[in-house]
Parts: structure tokens; sequence; C-alpha cells
């Protein structure tokens, strides 16, 4: 397993603009943000990575937590990008049996992503919790271009936009040439 606080990144490593996402897998405001994202680095030429952090809010969502440990896990495994959009795709059903069969359709042995297994992972779920607290998270999800909270609508225009602002106008990204 990564150590620090770039664990999960989407996209190029050099990339100049880090979109930083506090996450949490049964939020339904965080699904509907993950393909947003996706599509954000995807369409950026290496210009947007997307780092993923762990912020489940578990007083309100009682899966959130395994579901961070099971993503986690796959990660050790080289498999985190699958089994989080799995977890997204799916998060009305993120009970201990669902995460085995997830991990099983993704190769991983079903049992190394619940329970006991999972408890290592649980270290870097809370380093993640414990700096999104630090920066303000209050909710997921949260997210950071460059550093700088983004409170914008979570569609691909308004992000587009404050990611070339986030660059200061150093460089263009790609969307923005014509």
């Amino acid at each position: 397993m990564a150590a620090g606080p770039s664990r999960h990144v989407l996209g190029r490593g050099d990339a100049p603009i880090v979109v930083v996402e506090y996450g949490d897998f049964e939020c339904p405001y965080c699904a509907r943000t993950a393909p947003v994202l996706r599509e954000l680095v995807e369409s950026s030429a290496g210009q947007v990575k997307l780092v993923f952090r762990h912020f489940p809010v578990f007083d309100v969502h009682p899966y959130a937590l395994t579901a961070a440990l099971a993503a986690e896990a796959a990660g050790a495994h080289g498999r985190f990008w699958d089994m989080h959009d799995l977890l997204f795709a799916r998060q009305d059903r993120l009970a201990d049996k669902f995460l085995r069969a997830y991990a099983t359709s993704l190769g991983i042995d079903g049992d190394l992503v619940v329970g006991e297994a999972a408890q290592p992972f649980g270290d870097a779920v809370e380093a993640d919790y414990a700096r999104g607290i630090e920066q303000g998270v209050r909710g997921t999800p949260t997210v950071y271009i460059n550093g700088v909270p983004y409170r914008g609508r979570t569609e691909i225009a308004p992000l587009r936009k404050a990611a070339n602002l986030s660059l200061h106008r150093r460089r263009r990204p790609p969307w923005s040439r014509g």
C-alpha cells in the first residue's frame, strides 16, 4: 500500500492542475460527481490529475467506512479505481457480501477486502479523514483545485473554468484552445 496523501491518483503524476476530492462511497452526490471528475481528467490532455481521499460520513452512511476499506484493499492489488467505480455504480449494495463479489469480479480474493483482512487499511482511511478535517471538509463531495476549495457546480464546464483559473493564466488548458 502506498503511503502519503496522494495514494490514489487518476491522470498524469506531473499534471499542473491537481484536483483533490474528499469522497464517501455511499454519498449520492459523490456518485454523480465521480464521472464528471473522470471526464475532467480524461479530456485535459494530461493537464489535470485527480487525487481521491476518503471522507466516510459514517454517522449518515453505515457502509461508507467498510466501502472505503474495501477500496483501499483493492488498491493494494492495483485496482483502486476499478473498485472506486464499482462502489459508486452500486452504492445501494455495499454490504460485505457485495464487496466480496466486486473484489472477485476484479480478480481479487473477496475475503481480502472485508472483515479483519481489511482492517490494516483503516489507518489510511483515518489519515485521509483527519486531513480533511484539518482542511475544513464538512461533507462530501468536497473538491479542491490546486489547493483552493471549489464551490461551484460539479459539472464539466464550471470545473474546467475553475481549473483554467487555477493556473493563473500560466498555460492554457487544451479545452480552451480553439
